[in-house]
């Protein structure tokens, strides 16, 4: 029986037990291996989606620090001002029945290219709007749109990848959410300075920029050599991981592991339940602690204050003293770049570090600048204007420490690690289950903060209640977050189901020897066929 506390003897066991079986393959140096080059190439523009799910998260930021902006829609406050910020969540919630189905039946290509057109689509509807109501369909749009291809681009991108870089690149595609916030805020201190509403349209339309870099390049990405298996498409499966693991070398010996497992593994996983659902996250005590933490994955990475700061920043700065426009922009911008590179520099050690102490380190880190920040809020707003200097500025730098610890874990590993804990079976749809919490902790918090805001006597009063949350939070990881380093991306299900785990029995050397022999008949049938 799988224990749901992390210091459970069992749970420490079957962890130990999936770390030593991990097969030592072959390491590879991908700048010098021309087919990952190519692979890494289009890892790249895979992760333009989460940069696209950046910049959009940017961009009603930046756009409610312009005055063009504030004086063409009224200068929107509390519900208005939250449906502007929530719909673009309300339209991502709605496009999740068909994300999972459309992966799992279609491939995980053809949601992408789908959710691109849509916030094409969009984002030209936002751009040129005529209103309120037009402005409010197009980010409806878009957030339909990029739900479709947020949920499986890092699926594909996960299951592409070569088994020494998956767990890195996996948790930089998430990190790239800094960079399109941090492109938006950069490119809206350039727009700023247009005397016209195109300040605001021109950032809007830029948008649709990072669909067209990635529905130019869909085409030639490869399909997930999983998918390809589930549906019996065995020889191709093997063709993609030769050609962009081994250079065309079907018989390299990593090659003929991950083959061999990932066929085996999913051979057993539909032996056991032919087809997925989200029933089965229900039906076993390893499934149930899955969808735990999913559940935890998408609460705490947006409902931590995180989401206030990102979307509210506009709020907080003027309550800090800071009400120039450009200023405000400025302190966007340098903010998500700072993020940037304290995601992608932690997400680069996560092979290293683990992922239980990064998720400890972000949490405690974010209490500790929150809980500081609080008491300097509550002590600048009762000295006023004349406290600028000496509480107001210090607010901002606890903001942006704050960040730099949400940064370390929360930026980047949500996405690989709910990837890596769900099966291949269940993988979309645990992908769909961790997005549908941040959608909906991002819609109450859209709602309500801006509310909450306008209606308490102090605004510190509301920072109280995000501190005590996110001690909370701290708790619940202590307890229940599990380490996922070393094993493969199928071992890793020995970690929740122990003994009842469906994972192939692989043995790499034994592979190996079969890998030599059949490259020697080879060989030998080459040289009987030139005689």
């Amino acid at each position: 029986m799988v224990g749901f506390a992390v210091g459970t003897a069992t749970t420490k066991q079957d962890l130990a037990v999936a770390q030593a079986e991990a097969p030592q393959l072959a390491k590879v140096k991908w700048w010098a291996d021309p087919g990952m080059r190519v692979l890494y190439f289009y890892a790249a523009i895979l992760c333009v989606c989460s940069a696209t799910t950046g910049y959009d998260g940017s961009m009603l930021n930046t756009s409610q620090a312009m005055d063009d902006w504030q004086d063409y829609f009224g200068h929107p406050t509390g519900s208005k001002l939250g449906i502007l910020n929530s719909i673009y969540q309300i339209g991502s919630i709605a496009s999740f029945p068909f994300a999972p189905f459309m992966a799992d039946h279609f491939g995980r290509k053809i949601p992408i290219a789908t959710g691109c057109l849509i916030m094409i689509l969009g984002a030209f509807i936002s751009a040129f709007t005529d209103g309120f109501g037009m402005y409010l369909g197009g980010r409806f749009l878009v957030g339909f749109g990029n739900s479709l291809a947020q949920l499986s681009c890092p699926v594909l991108l996960t299951e592409i990848c070569h088994p020494q870089h998956r767990a890195i690149v996996s948790a930089i595609y998430n990190c790239l959410w800094n960079l399109g916030a941090t492109l938006c805020a950069f490119i809206g201190l350039g727009t700023i300075n247009i005397n016209s509403n195109w300040s605001w349209r021109s950032i809007t339309l830029i948008q649709a920029v990072p669909s067209l870099i990635q529905i130019s390049f869909i085409w030639w990405i490869p399909e997930s050599p999983r998918w390809l298996m589930a549906h019996e498409r065995h020889e191709e499966a093997l063709n993609i991981l030769a050609k962009y693991h081994a250079n065309g070398d079907a018989n390299n010996a990593t090659v003929q592991f991950e083959y061999t497992e990932i066929k085996d593994t999913i051979a057993l996983e539909y032996q056991a339940q032919k087809n997925g659902s989200y029933i089965d996250f229900l039906r076993t005590r390893g499934n149930r602690y899955r969808l735990m933490l999913l559940i935890s994955l998408g609460i705490i990475s947006q409902y931590s204050g995180n989401a206030l700061i990102s979307n509210y920043s506009n709020i907080i700065y003027e309550g800090a003293g800071i009400k120039d426009q450009a200023q405000k922009t400025g302190l966007n911008a340098g903010e998500n770049m700072l993020k940037l590179f304290v995601a992608i520099g932690c997400s680069m050690g996560i092979d290293k570090f683990g992922r239980r102490p990064l998720f400890l380190t972000a949490t405690v880190g974010m209490l500790l600048f929150f809980l500081a920040w609080t008491i300097v809020a509550a002590r600048f707003e009762a000295g006023g204007e004349v406290e600028i200097k000496r509480l107001g500025y210090p607010q901002i730098a606890l903001i942006w420490l704050f960040d730099v610890c949400y940064s370390i874990a929360w930026s980047g590993l949500i996405v690989a690690y709910a990837l890596e804990i769900c099966p291949f079976r269940l993988r979309a749809r645990g992908l769909t289950i961790m997005n549908f919490f941040i959608q909906v902790a991002l819609t109450i918090g859209n709602q309500t903060n801006p509310i909450a805001l306008e209606n308490l006597p102090n605004k510190w009063n509301f920072w109280c209640f995000y501190t005590v949350w996110i001690a909370v939070e701290l708790a619940f990881v202590f307890f229940f977050y599990v380490e996922t380093k070393g094993p493969t991306l199928e071992e890793i299900a020995r970690i929740f189901d122990g003994d009842d785990a469906n994972v192939a029995q692989v043995d790499l050397k034994d592979t190996e020897k079969q890998a030599v022999l059949e490259t020697t008949e080879q060989v030998h049938h080459e040289e009987r066929r030139d005689l």
